[in-house]
């Protein structure tokens, strides 16, 4: 079945108190075109993420928001400066029995001393946060597959139902052909023997030529490719595979061959059977624009 390339997903999970929410949203485009939105110290993790997407989907302008929440973590890290400390005591000692007074130095006091404690933050394992967002990611995708599907069922049903239109004014076109074959021969031989009129001509020669002549506006061979075009359709729309780009070459022939009927077309009666024929073509092609 046929999806949409338009679609929604979202997941949430966490990595080591890194709390993660992966969104995806799609619209339409001619090809993949991925963009990744993530906090700009783990953009690292972004070709991953790409390749990830890629293998999900084909065609569409994908947005991916990966938001990284770290307020419950404790990545903080005092340290102490040991070589700073030692010589802030080294200095303080010296000046206690230099000066004969009291050296009243505490932890306390000694940590005010500049340098002396290096607050850092935990390195993150970007390695086991990559793999965790990617198993985030692949549940956004589920949801957002099976919205696509979703909304696929009913891109479904509309073209088929268009496909059953156009298969329905085929089917005129063919029964007002022969009529207006033999409308356009009987015209054509009425013209011709105006234009001949007092000059010896073969009446079989005459009839002949006149339905030789009015056998180019038949629309035979239009109508039995058009048929086959509606076939093709069916097939595609029923295919798991990705078909838009397909559907979209096929759709060009559709209107080649409406294109074909209207010009051969000789009378109202045809003319407005090619005009609907082409509306409901052109209502195909719109919605085929969504088709991954």
């Amino acid at each position: 079945m046929i999806k949409s390339m338009t679609g929604y997903g979202m997941a949430k999970g966490s990595s080591d108190k890194l709390d993660i929410t992966v969104e995806l949203r799609s619209v339409n485009n001619r090809y993949l075109d991925c963009s990744v939105r993530i906090p700009r110290v783990y953009t690292c993790l972004e070709d991953a993420i790409k390749a990830r997407v890629q293998r999900s989907i084909s065609r569409g302008k994908v947005d991916v928001y990966i938001t990284i929440d770290a307020s419950r973590a404790d990545d903080v890290v005092i340290a102490v400066n040991e070589p700073v400390a030692d010589a802030y005591m080294a200095a303080l000692t010296a000046l206690a029995g230099r000066y004969g007074i009291e050296n009243d130095i505490t932890a306390c006091s000694l940590a005010k001393m500049q340098d002396v404690l290096a607050v850092t933050k935990a390195e993150t394992d970007i390695k086991k946060l990559g793999e965790d967002i990617e198993l985030i990611l692949d549940s956004a995708l589920r949801d957002f597959d099976s919205m696509r599907v979703r909304e696929g069922e009913k891109l479904y049903e509309d073209i088929s139902s268009r496909a059953d239109e156009v298969e329905r004014l085929v089917g005129l076109a063919e029964e007002r052909s022969p009529q207006s074959v033999a409308e356009y021969r009987e015209k054509l031989e009425a013209r011709l023997r105006e234009t001949l009129e007092g000059i010896s001509v073969d009446e079989g020669r005459l009839l002949t030529e006149a339905a030789i002549f009015a056998d180019k506006v038949a629309v035979a061979e239009e109508t039995v490719r058009l048929r086959s075009h509606v076939s093709q359709l069916r097939d595609m729309l029923k295919s798991s595979e990705p078909v838009g780009r397909k559907l979209d070459f096929l759709v060009q022939e559709f209107n080649r061959e409406a294109n074909t009927i209207g010009s051969k077309g000789n009378d109202l009666a045809m003319a407005r059977i090619v005009v609907d024929l082409k509306a409901e073509i052109e209502k195909i092609r719109e919605q085929i624009q969504n088709v991954e």
